[in-house]
């Protein structure tokens, strides 16, 4: 990894101390053997492993192998399918959980890892997770993301102490698996480059060391990309590392800015979506993907366009929210009373607070123009990162109908009090201008 990422705590030239909880990140093939060695510095004798049918079959059942050869008993809750970012999966964990446990170990990826913080965090027991996919940033990252009354959020909960990536149990998951984890960190593109846009248009705080770690680590991936889908060994690592410096860098910022923007919320409400009316949704990261690509396609738009003060005043003082939160209780479902909450405390349809964001958009329109520039590739570049790994392109080559991709696109800048492209959309006042 880059030496950074692995530093649980430094000063910043950008004035802050950076911190992780992630005390180590081991990566590299046969790593899964050093489990009783990484037990042992926590002093275990009683470990919870959790996992699910599959990833039980993968590598939990060697976890368990493992931990009884070194002398240790452990307890185990095996999902007997895949479960859900939801109250219920977490609660069942809880239920299970054998409090004579010393140490968690879970045995999986996205949801199982999550599920296995919130767990860590209500025990205060050492927690080490076992990869089985590199399909999400959500290792290293200090939340787990949720379904809560509707809406998908991110809970405060901790980073688990240890991280282990081997790489023959990695390289083995499903293809989608591993596209998902690629388009995980191909929405970095746009999620680094919305952190400068808000720090130039809002002032929000921005760390050059920390932006460049997540770029660093987002450039190794794509030039692996031929590799990824032939599971060679470099490339699989390359990729599970990037994702883990992710969640590091989220961890160290102290909010998700470095890793994700508008594609993941595109891809949040893909999922409220499902959750509510039983529409097609497909693994995060796959829709991430799909979602880069479209913001993409946006920014072009966007870097053709000049800002025009009275067309958007006019928009603005046209804009009825009252109709706009009928339209997004009609889109998400439940999850829409959650995202109207968050506006009633963040006021970001105000008339004066868009009219000096306006006045700061047409004074740095240059420097704005510059940042896409240099952040983000043309979607052609894009579009041919994700044919490299064979990873879908468009919503319809997941289900979604393409009729949904325009109103998921103005929600988006609902789902979290996060300056993102499609607020910048209707700060310009071309918010329904805009072709997806």
């Amino acid at each position: 990894m880059e030496e950074q990422a692995l530093r649980r705590s430094f000063d910043c030239d950008c004035g802050r101390t950076h911190t992780t909880t992630v005390e180590d990140v081991i990566i590299g093939r046969g790593v899964i053997a050093r489990l009783p060695e990484v037990l042992a510095r926590y002093g275990a004798s009683r470990v919870f492993i959790l996992s699910d049918y599959n990833t039980n079959l993968v590598a939990g059942q060697k976890a368990a192998e493992l931990i009884h050869n070194a002398g240790l008993s452990a307890a185990s809750f095996v999902f007997p399918h895949s479960p859900k970012p939801s109250e219920e999966y977490v609660g069942s964990a809880v239920e299970h959980y054998d409090p004579a446990c010393d140490a968690i170990v879970t045995v999986g990826s996205g949801v199982l890892c999550d599920i296995g913080k919130i767990l860590s965090s209500l025990t205060g027991k050492p927690y080490i997770v076992i990869a089985t996919a590199p399909s999400c940033d959500a290792y290293a990252s200090a939340t787990s993301s949720m379904e809560r009354d509707g809406l998908k959020v991110s809970l405060p909960t901790r980073a688990p102490n240890v991280l282990i990536g081997d790489t023959d149990i990695l390289k083995t998951a499903p293809d989608h698996m591993l596209q998902a984890g690629f388009g995980d960190m191909l929405a970095k593109y746009v999620s680094l480059c919305e952190w400068r846009l808000s720090h130039i248009i809002n002032g929000e705080y921005y760390c050059p060391a920390i932006a460049q770690m997540m770029r660093a680590a987002l450039d190794k991936c794509v030039a692996h990309r031929e590799g990824l889908m032939r599971r060679e060994d470099d490339a699989v690592a390359v990729v599970f590392e990037g994702l883990v410096i992710g969640g590091v860098a989220m961890a160290y910022a102290g909010v998700s800015r470095p890793a994700s923007g508008a594609e993941h919320y595109m891809s949040h409400v893909w999922d409220m979506r499902a959750l509510q009316f039983g529409t097609p949704a497909d693994l995060h990261g796959i829709q991430c993907g799909i979602a880069t690509l479209l913001c993409a396609k946006v920014y072009e738009q966007i870097k053709k366009m000049k800002p025009d003060r009275e067309k958007a005043l006019s928009y603005v003082a046209a804009f009825d929210y009252e109709d706009w939160k009928k339209q997004l209780r009609a889109f998400v479902g439940d999850g829409a009373d959650a995202m109207i909450a968050i506006e009633a405390r963040e006021h970001k349809y105000d008339v004066a607070r868009h009219k000096a964001r306006l006045e700061r958009i047409i004074d740095c329109w240059d420097e704005i123009i510059s940042v896409i520039d240099e952040e983000l590739p043309s979607a052609a570049e894009i579009e041919a990162i994700l044919d490299a790994v064979g990873a879908p392109k468009t919503p319809e080559a997941i289900g979604i109908d393409s009729a949904q991709v325009a109103m998921t696109f103005r929600c988006a800048k609902d789902i979290r009090d996060k300056y993102v492209l499609p607020r910048l959309c209707w700060d310009l006042g071309v918010l329904e201008k805009i072709k997806l």
